[in-house]
């Protein structure tokens, strides 16, 4: 579970400071894949950055909360949050292909996550990839945005987290790949997970979602299950 209030997110800039998200405040609940919805610009992912303290300090104040494991995660050192990113809250970010080192090949950041060789052919033969055999020798640069989507996704979930934080994750794939993708989603939360996307892809938050909250003008309305929010919220027309 994970308890979030920030009061407010802001950023600095030409020596002002500006508020860019407030109010925020939500509960999520193992078992369930939540969605913010919001417009390109809105802060879907600086707030998801937010909740583990990924955001450039020097720039960004976050002004709240993030209750995990009944612990405020937010004034916590940065070894301490690295080891909660590592262990407990795996990020898939949009930008894949970047968040990889382009010197190391796929093989380091396989060896760093699992030996279970049989479970990561598993997983690459699920989402259409090479086998580890061609996989682990070519790097990060040579891989479209879309298959160093579905590497990011394999790795954390051979990292078995409690939380996955979902960037955009339909941006570089097609729709075979997002039917697999939303497999995977389903099953890592009936094992008692939870996961926290956000996107602009309204028909992934209409297939996928167990509640679905929209982000417009800084703030994060109430999280309203899919048939709520799509027929009855009329914030849907923002989108």
């Amino acid at each position: 579970m994970l308890n979030v209030l920030l009061n407010t997110v802001s950023v600095t800039g030409d020596n002002k400071q500006r508020i860019i998200l407030k109010d925020i405040i939500f509960e999520l609940e193992d078992g369930n894949i939540y969605t913010i919805l919001g417009k390109n610009g809105s802060g879907k992912s600086t707030l998801l950055k937010s909740l583990t303290g990924l955001l450039d300090n020097r720039f960004y104040s976050v002004n709240g909360k993030v209750i995990y494991n009944e612990k405020d995660i937010l004034p916590l050192d940065k070894d301490e949050l690295q080891k909660i990113r590592k262990n407990e809250i795996k990020y898939v970010f949009q930008d894949a292909v970047n968040s990889f080192d382009h010197l190391k090949t796929f093989r380091y950041y396989f060896d760093l996550i699992s030996k279970n060789q049989k479970s990561i052919d598993e997983q690459l033969e699920f989402f259409l990839l090479p086998d580890s055999k061609t996989l682990f020798k070519m790097y990060p640069y040579e891989v479209s945005g879309g298959m160093a989507q579905r590497i990011s996704l394999i790795l954390t979930l051979l990292a078995k987290p409690k939380i996955i934080f979902l960037d955009e994750p339909t941006s570089g794939i097609d729709a075979p790949i997002v039917n697999l993708l939303l497999i995977r989603l389903r099953k890592f939360v009936n094992e008692g997970n939870l996961v926290l996307m956000v996107t602009q892809d309204i028909e992934l938050a209409k297939n996928a979602s167990s509640k679905i909250a929209l982000l417009s003008d800084g703030t994060l309305y109430k999280f309203t299950s899919p048939e709520e929010f799509f027929y009855l919220n009329p914030l849907r027309a923002e989108l």
